[in-house]
C-alpha cells in the first residue's frame, strides 16, 4: 500500500485523526501562514507511512535559536543549537496505551532551518518538512545515532516521505 493509499484509509488530517499543537515562538514563524498546515501534512504522511492509523497527537514548536539551544543544553547536554529536538512520550519497542496515540513533542528552530534550506539549496518549506518528518520518525522510536544501519534506515524513512511529499 502506498504512503497515499494510507493517508485515504488514515482519513488525513483534515478529518481530526491527527492533532498538532503549534507555538510558534518566532515573529518569521508567526507570520507564515503555511507553515501549520506543511507540519501537519508531514506529520500525518510520516504516520501514513509507519502503517499508523490510530488518532496521534503530536506538539509543535517553531523557536529561537536562543531557545533550542537552552533545550538541548538541559535536555542533552549539549550547549549548542540544532535544528530540531524530539521528545517522545514513548520507547520504540513500548506497547503505546489504547486510544489515542500521543507521541510527544517537536521542537524546531526556524532560523536553523533557513540557514540549513540555504545551504542545502532548497526552500525553507522543505527543511521544515523534512525536520518535522525526521522528528516525527524519533517520536515513533527510530534513532539514526545508535548505529549506522539505523542511521541508513531512517534516511531512506526519511527520503521516501519527503519524495512521497513532493517537496522542492
Amino acid at each position: 500500500m502506498t504512503i497515499t493509499q494510507r493517508l485515504a484509509v488514515f482519513g488525513y488530517l483534515c478529518l481530526g485523526r491527527l492533532k498538532v499543537d503549534y507555538a510558534p515562538d518566532c515573529p518569521e514563524a508567526e507570520a507564515d501562514k503555511h507553515l501549520l498546515s506543511l507540519i501537519r501534512r508531514a506529520v500525518a504522511y510520516t504516520l501514513a507511512s509507519e502503517g499508523i492509523s490510530r488518532t496521534a497527537y503530536v506538539s509543535v514548536q517553531i523557536c529561537t535559536p536562543d531557545h533550542i539551544r537552552e533545550l538541548n543544553a538541559a535536555y542533552r547536554e549539549k550547549d549548542a543549537e540544532t535544528d530540531v529536538l524530539s521528545f517522545p512520550l514513548w520507547e520504540r519497542g513500548e506497547q503505546p496505551p489504547k486510544g489515542p496515540l500521543e507521541l510527544g513533542d517537536i521542537v524546531i528552530s526556524y532560523h536553523r532551518a533557513e540557514q540549513q534550506a540555504r545551504e542545502l539549496g532548497h526552500s525553507l518549506h522543505r527543511e521544515i518538512a523534512f525536520l518535522a518528518v525526521h522528528s516525527t520518525l524519533h517520536l515513533l522510536g527510530y534513532d539514526h545515532e545508535r548505529s549506522p544501519e539505523e542511521d541508513e534506515d531512517m534516511c531512506r524513512r526519511q527520503k521516501a516521505v519527503v519524495t512521497q511529499m513532493k517537496l522542492k
